[in-house]
């Protein structure tokens, strides 16, 4: 599974890359905090309703979720899916703020 830092992933925002980002967390959580992107529950993806962000099947999507967990389940279902470059951000919303407040 191929995994990105929070640190790099602030790197690239900084920069002005346009990344795909995918929120797996629930509808609570993400009006708690959030980093932008595009909101599908991890629990639609394991479904495989994943319509939003069909078009993004041959780029990379870097999934975040609170600590990591459901975010690396995602990854791999995307996978399943056939997306061919998800990438998990290692330790989620907590490693997040943790480092960027």
């Amino acid at each position: 599974m191929n995994t990105i830092t929070v640190e790099e992933l602030k790197q690239r925002l900084d920069n002005g890359e346009n990344l795909h980002l995918l929120d797996v967390r629930e509808d609570h959580e993400r009006t708690e905090y959030n980093i932008g992107g595009v909101h599908v529950p991890v629990g639609r993806v394991q479904a495989m309703q994943v319509d939003e962000i069909e078009n993004w099947k041959d780029d990379e999507v870097i999934v975040y979720c609170r600590s990591g967990n459901r975010s690396g389940m995602a990854t791999m279902f995307l996978q399943q899916m056939g997306f061919k470059n998800p990438v998990n951000l290692t330790g989620g919303m907590l490693a997040w703020r943790e480092k960027n407040g």
